[in-house]
């Protein structure tokens, strides 16, 4: 062996998007031992701003927003003891539709090759294990998320680096149970339209087709602190309305699909180092 630490890269759209999906992973090898780094692609200034101002509304500053969030960010990778975090500042672009999805300098915008190019010099310096990001549908279709995959698997080209490559995902089973638990909670919550339904529907994976299922039941309460310190955005951060309890029960298994391993390792797996150590 190098002597180099095991590493494990996670590459994320926005501050607090660390948390949701992989906030179990991150404190649960941190605490094993194993570097951790996470690379936030964009500055979040599409987010609440505060008193819960949002995009578009007069006294909406983007810039001020991007520096609240970073700092919300460093704080949330702090109860995480993510070692090593890594933003590429590029402006956020917003949800599908808006109109900074077109703006000049959004992460939308930028060309897959330059944001490919910076990580890939990242993914050189950490040389990273493993290496986590989202779907080609960035999970739901945010247009950041979807962003995000490309650059990743571009930059991954871009290098000669052959770490256990994975996808964030949910267990359509889970998605079921996060549905009902939200219906608990607030019982006058609207039914979804049917296109809406048909939309959620179509979330996540059937359970068998999920390769990875990582226990982070013991470090539930970490992540659930690591949400809540992005505390600018805590109207759109439905998880914490839950309660740390129920969130652990609900939110202590992370699954993710394997879609590049050099290892060997079989699948289903417990762990994204199998193979590794």
């Amino acid at each position: 062996m190098t002597g180099r630490p095991l590493t494990l890269m996670a590459v994320h759209a926005h501050p607090d998007d660390e948390a949701t999906g992989t906030g179990g992973v991150l404190a649960r090898y941190a605490a094993e031992g194993i570097r951790t780094v996470l690379v936030t692609c964009t500055d979040g200034g599409c987010g609440d701003g505060p008193g819960g101002i949002k995009p578009g509304d007069p006294g909406h500053d983007p810039a001020a927003v991007a520096a609240m969030r970073r700092k919300e960010l460093e704080a949330s990778c702090e109860v995480l003891k993510v070692s090593d975090l890594e933003m590429l500042d590029y402006a956020d672009s917003g949800m599908v539709g808006w109109p900074s999805n077109d703006a000049p300098g959004s992460f939308w915008q930028t060309p897959v090759e330059v944001g490919a190019a910076r990580l890939a010099e990242l993914m050189r310096h950490y040389q990273p294990d493993v290496v986590v990001t989202y779907d080609e549908n960035g999970f739901y279709g945010h247009p950041d998320h979807i962003q995000a995959h490309r650059i990743t698997m571009a930059a991954l080209e871009m290098t000669e680096l052959t770490p256990k490559v994975y996808w964030t995902t949910m267990p359509r089973s889970g998605m079921q149970r996060f549905g009902e638990i939200m219906r608990e909670l607030d019982p006058d919550m609207p039914a979804p339209d049917p296109a809406e339904a048909a939309a959620m529907a179509e979330i996540g994976l059937p359970d068998e087709e999920i390769t990875t299922w990582v226990d982070t039941t013991a470090y539930s309460g970490q992540k659930f602190d690591a949400l809540a310190a992005h505390a600018s955005q805590g109207e759109n951060i439905f998880f914490l309305k839950m309660g740390k309890e129920r969130f652990g029960d609900l939110m202590g298994m992370e699954t993710f699909v394997r879609v590049k391993d050099a290892t060997g390792a079989s699948a289903p797996e417990d762990d994204l180092f199998a193979g590794l150590r």
